[in-house]
């Protein structure tokens, strides 16, 4: 049996038709008609040639002639054979010869029994066909059914692309599936609702489709378009069979969705609630702890030590508002609420803020001028470069920081040309495994709460939200942000964001 034909649909890929089922054509009925008409008299003249006239041989070839006939005419020819053998077995062969008249009565009985028995291996010999016929036909609508769910199932399994698939295996103009989530009220009418649709205007009431399939209780397919052939009503029923997996699939996708949003939300409290216990409540405790020390009446602070509490107190208050800032950053970035102001900006115009407090002995600015501007808002490319070069510092206590940029020379974002902004250290670096985590808040890898031997913004501390801060900026401005081994050691953080295409700033 063939396997089913694939057919271009010219949209979603490939449609399958049935392959057509060859059973006993009209060529074989002609053949096995001549062969009634020419192969009984044949017998009966090969026999008379020989002069052969055992009259039980001469029916039984007869006989074979009607099954040989059957096999390859069905039942009409071989009824056909058979009656006409019988009718040549009574002239040629049955007392009195050359008469059709029968003088013996067992004879009369003979002929009877041998017309049923040729008739009835022709009933047997056609019914066989047709079950031979309507087997091949189940077997390539199975098969036909069984590429159509593997399709199903590589696809993207939405509802339209399945009843897209529906509406053309079918040939129908348009399909809808319609829904019945709830029962109605005692003895009400159930309250369907259209949940997906393929082809024009596709109908949305059983009163404006030509076909209807319950498939179950909850669901309807409504069909718009030709009649239905009976082997089409059967792949009807099997569609209705895929929409319920199709569903149930979706259902359990969304359900899984929504597990793993609860999941990330939990995972995301706990890490807050573990910033606010430690990393929060460190520096107010230094923080209260100074100003009780410059409190205290009694005690008389040296010019240097009272300094030293002051920078102290700035330095954690710095910290505080910084972490702030990351955590409520990241619960943007987390809600989707980030709505960027995209301007074109010069990668050198935010450095100035964005390097605030940072000591200068620690970085060494290699920008070329005249790069072109990019694309972003000033505010959260502020805080993508200050993230990161905080970070740098923290990380890479002994070496500075370099900051240069390029444009051009393939450097793309999709099909859009693009710059980058690159920060690199020659501290420690990062591992293979280590830097695909980076990028997740909370993530902090060897921390340190010793203060910054540079001064400014504090090396130590730090709840892991500064990189994550930075890529979620990165990317809701239409960038990204990818890590990369420094040549000769250390981490090189690159920002590479598309080029502005507006008007000159």
């Amino acid at each position: 049996m063939a396997g089913p034909e694939a057919n271009s649909n010219g949209d979603d890929g490939v449609l399958l038709r049935l392959p057509p089922v060859r059973g006993i054509g009209a060529g074989r009925v002609i053949t096995g008609l001549v062969l009634a008409v020419l192969l009984p008299p044949g017998i009966e003249v090969m026999v008379t040639v020989l002069g052969f006239r055992n009259f039980a041989m001469i029916m039984l070839l007869q006989l074979a002639v009607a099954v040989a006939v059957a096999a390859i005419g069905g039942l009409w020819p071989a009824v056909v054979a058979a009656v006409l053998g019988s009718f040549l077995l009574n002239y040629f062969s049955a007392d009195p010869v050359g008469s059709l008249s029968i003088a013996d009565p067992t004879t009369l009985f003979t002929l009877v029994v041998f017309l049923a028995v040729a008739c009835g291996v022709a009933l047997a010999v056609g019914l066989a066909s047709r079950r031979a016929q309507e087997a091949a036909r189940s077997g390539a609508e199975a098969t036909a059914l069984s590429e159509l769910a593997l399709r199903i199932l590589s696809s993207d399994g939405s509802l339209e692309t399945f009843l897209e698939k529906v509406r053309g295996n079918l040939g129908m103009e348009a399909v809808t599936l319609l829904g019945s989530p709830l029962q109605g009220a005692s003895g009400a009418p159930p309250e369907w609702r259209v949940l997906a649709g393929a082809g024009p205007n596709p109908p949305v009431t059983h009163a404006a489709a030509d076909h209807a399939a319950v498939v179950d209780p909850h669901y309807t397919l409504l069909l718009r378009g030709g009649p239905l052939s009976a082997h089409q009503h059967r792949m009807l029923a099997a569609f209705g069979a895929f929409v319920v997996a199709v569903r149930d699939r979706q259902q359990l996708v969304e359900s899984r969705r929504d597990n793993v949003r609860l999941a990330e939300g939990n995972k995301m409290r706990t890490s807050i609630l573990r910033a606010v216990s430690h990393d929060l409540r460190t520096p107010l405790a230094g923080i209260k702890l100074a100003v009780s020390s410059l409190r205290q009446e009694d005690v008389h602070f040296p010019p240097d030590v009272e300094r030293e509490l002051l920078e102290t107190i700035e330095e954690y208050a710095d910290r505080l508002d910084h972490l702030v800032d990351n955590l409520l950053d990241m619960s943007r970035i987390t809600a989707d609420a980030v709505n960027p102001l995209l301007t074109g900006i010069v990668w050198a115009e935010v450095l100035p803020q964005a390097l605030r407090g940072v000591s200068r002995e620690r970085l060494r600015n290699e920008l070329p001028p005249n790069l072109p501007p990019v694309q972003a808002d000033a505010g959260m490319l502020e805080r993508v470069v200050a993230n990161i070069v905080e970070n740098a510092v923290k990380y890479a206590p002994d070496s500075d920081v370099v900051l240069t940029a390029r444009a051009g020379e393939g450097i793309t974002l999709g099909d859009r040309p693009a710059s980058e902004l690159r920060i690199i250290d020659h501290g420690r670096g990062v591992g293979h495994r280590e830097v695909v985590d980076i990028f997740q808040p909370f993530q902090r890898f060897g921390d340190s709460s010793s203060p910054s031997p540079g001064g400014g913004i504090s090396a130590g501390g730090g709840i892991g939200l500064g990189l994550a801060v930075a890529k979620g900026f990165s990317e809701a401005m239409g960038g990204r942000l990818a890590a990369e081994p420094t040549p000769g050691g250390g981490l090189t953080m690159v920002v590479t964001l598309p080029l502005w295409t507006g008007d000159a700033q």
